[in-house]
């Protein structure tokens, strides 16, 4: 399609709601696709949805058990051959930064010896270039929102959602994955994790409530966190500033717990204040085991909160897993409690897969345990993969800082 330059001019230069258009337009002039479809993920990474007008005919289809759902999930192309139809159909991966929003079917006539590796190449180039496209457009059209429900979100989860970062981002420093459940109506459970050129802020949040009071608290919370540290200020007074906040609010009757952290990311060494109910637990060398911290009140529980940081240090293969009170809270249908034992083991059970999958992987655990009945409360698992900086090329030198 000429060059990957001019597909992504062309995709600046079009409305929001017609990226798609277009880059199904230059596929199938170049390639003369017989066909091309984007999917995206839905709220609960289950489903992979249709972009296109609602209701749409075609079925979503299952990420765990599809071809578009296999690219999806090892995030590399995946291609399919169709003999009687002499046609082969490249699935390929729409992410960006690590963040998986879905995938770009495209169907193509099958020539004589498959499909060429450097068509292959291109059109993953494309759906690069549209998944980078995609997140900018989100700003200014619903169409991509729209594809991700399989079903309606509650108001509250509709507010947390737009909080959320994404659901999955790499650094060559580490890679991580969160997911909450019940995905379409959560609604206190959040969490963040910006990142500058030598730091990690990692904040996982659990709201006091339910519903919409909940998504409101868990708002004022994040923003006020992030207004903090955008100011420049440190771990332990952008914890005091959110405490001040929430306080100001609710005078003591509503307040939210949370972790707070920042990893250095050339040296590993994590600054953490342990603000209430969420947990961390660390997998070393095949090893499962909770990390003991000082808890310290919840943010917004009293007026003028000191909170102290504490330090510990991440090796480069250690597995991190940050794990809400929904998930230790969860009854089974007979009211048992989903063990510390259940929770060890199903983290020994995810170890191989990648970070972005562990915490579905983990959340459909937690699901058999509970049933099917209603959710008495939200839960938030998740992963981080600690890889830690590489060494710089002596060739090149240190490596270009993080935007």
């Amino acid at each position: 399609m000429d060059r990957p330059s001019a597909v992504e001019r062309s995709l600046r230069e079009a409305a929001p709601h017609e990226i798609f258009d277009v880059i199904r337009s230059l596929i199938e002039r170049r390639h003369h696709a017989r066909a091309v479809e984007l999917l995206m993920a839905d709220y609960a990474t289950t489903t992979l949805q249709p972009v296109g007008v609602l209701p749409c005919a075609r079925p979503p289809l299952w990420v765990h058990d599809s071809a578009p759902g296999r690219a999806f999930g090892a995030q590399e192309a995946y291609c399919v051959y169709d003999g009687p139809g002499a046609t082969v159909t490249a699935h390929l991966p729409v992410s960006v930064r690590g963040d998986r929003l879905g995938v770009l079917s495209v169907t193509l006539e099958a020539g004589e010896k498959g499909l060429a590796a450097d068509v292959l190449e291109e059109l993953q180039e494309c759906a690069d270039a549209l998944a980078h496209e995609v997140v900018v457009a989100e700003r200014d059209t619903d169409l991509f929102l729209k594809a991700r429900r399989a079903e309606r979100l509650t108001l509250a989860a509709e507010m947390q959602w737009q909080l959320l970062p994404g659901r999955s981002c790499a650094r060559p420093e580490y890679s991580l994955g969160a997911q909450l459940e019940p995905a379409y109506a959560v609604f206190g459970d959040s969490f963040d994790w910006p990142s500058s050129a030598d730091d990690l802020y990692l904040t996982v949040n659990n709201g006091m409530g339910e519903g919409i009071d909940a998504a409101l608290l868990t708002n004022l919370t994040i923003n006020a966190l992030r207004n903090a540290r955008r100011a420049g200020l440190n771990l332990s007074d952008q914890a005091y500033l959110a405490d001040q906040a929430v306080y100001g609010q609710h005078q003591g009757s509503r307040y939210l717990s949370a972790l707070l952290l920042r990893f250095h990311l050339p040296t590993g060494d994590v600054e953490i204040i342990d603000a209430g109910s969420p947990r961390i637990w660390r997998m070393r060398g095949g090893a499962v085991e909770a990390i003991g911290l000082e808890a310290q009140m919840p943010l917004g529980m009293f007026q003028d909160t000191t909170y102290v940081s504490q330090h510990f240090e991440v090796e480069p293969g250690d597995r991190l897993l940050f794990i809400s009170d929904g998930v230790y809270d969860a009854l089974s249908p007979s009211g048992e409690k989903y063990s510390f034992r259940a929770l060890a083991a199903s983290i020994s059970a995810t170890r191989l897969l990648p970070a972005s999958q562990v915490p579905r992987a983990m959340l459909r655990e937690l699901l058999g345990h509970r049933g099917p009945g209603p959710a008495v409360d939200d839960a938030l698992v998740m992963c981080l993969d600690w890889h830690g900086r590489p060494d710089p090329d002596p060739d090149t030198g240190p490596p270009t800082p993080a935007v």
